[in-house]
């Protein structure tokens, strides 16, 4: 059975609610496999489930990681701590966590020392390893957090996101960031990553294919629409789908089981 996670919580169109305790809570009581979160890392080292890596402060927007816990709630109240979330998670959903923040660029000599494995090891003392999925668009991080867990905690699956937004990037870095997502073999193999993950379009295009090839679990975001839904939910063609409508991918993988019988 294809798993559901609720991305961002699962708020829907209530775009206000994401990375909230009430999407979060909403989320639980449908009964999802997984929670994804956005995970961002404040200047105190402090984790906060928030997406953006700025803030509002004073009229000027300001990184996340030059402003404390206490400063950060003070501009941009309501934000959730990253233990909350996983406390809130134990025995209910795994954690799919969504790292939003790098290292300084030193820190990637010794793996151990990185922000993103502080996070990943607190996620896994509280949840057990096999309940943490951690997912990033940076292929040092996935490195650095299988670096780490690889002899450790080897049943944690961490992916590599494919198919980020290349919009901002000019013609020729966005064409070969697109080549190397569609043929992701040598990034794979540096960054070691043992989760596939890739946005809807890209999996279609021949990486779930690539995934199933090598008999790596496959995650695909984002998924809203129920029809496409209907077809990444089918038996085997997905480990885990990510959708904003938790409620609807619910719905519908219970129609397509009934379907199946």
């Amino acid at each position: 059975m294809t798993l559901i996670s609720a991305h961002r919580c699962g708020a829907g169109d209530e775009t206000a609610l994401e990375n909230t305790r009430t999407a979060l809570l909403r989320a639980l009581d449908l009964g999802v496999d997984l929670v994804e979160f956005d995970v961002q890392r404040c200047g105190d080292g402090t984790f906060v489930v928030h997406h953006d890596d700025t803030v509002l402060v004073d009229g000027t927007e300001t990184p996340l990681h030059e402003v404390g816990y206490e400063e950060l709630c003070a501009h941009a109240g309501g934000l959730l701590r990253y233990d909350e979330v996983l406390h809130e998670l134990a025995g209910r959903a795994r954690a799919h966590v969504d790292l939003k923040f790098t290292s300084p660029a030193e820190a990637y000599a010794d793996p151990g020392s990185t922000h993103e494995v502080a996070a990943t090891e607190q996620a896994v003392a509280v949840l057990g390893a096999a309940d943490v999925i951690i997912t990033t668009l940076e292929d040092e991080s996935v490195r650095a957090v299988r670096s780490w867990s690889r002899h450790r905690h080897p049943e944690l699956l961490v992916g590599l996101s494919l198919g980020r937004d290349v919009r901002h990037l000019g013609w020729l870095h966005s064409l070969r960031t697109r080549l190397s997502e569609l043929r992701p073999g040598r990034r794979y193999g540096a960054t070691d990553a043992n989760l596939v993950v890739g946005h809807h379009l890209v999996a279609r295009l021949g990486v779930a294919r690539w995934a199933r090839r090598r008999r790596l679990p496959m995650l695909v975001w984002t998924v809203d629409d129920p029809d496409t839904l209907a077809y990444w939910l089918r038996s085997e063609r997905a480990w885990a789908v990510t959708t904003n409508y938790p409620e609807v991918a619910v719905d519908v993988r219970d129609r397509t089981a009934g379907g199946a019988r």
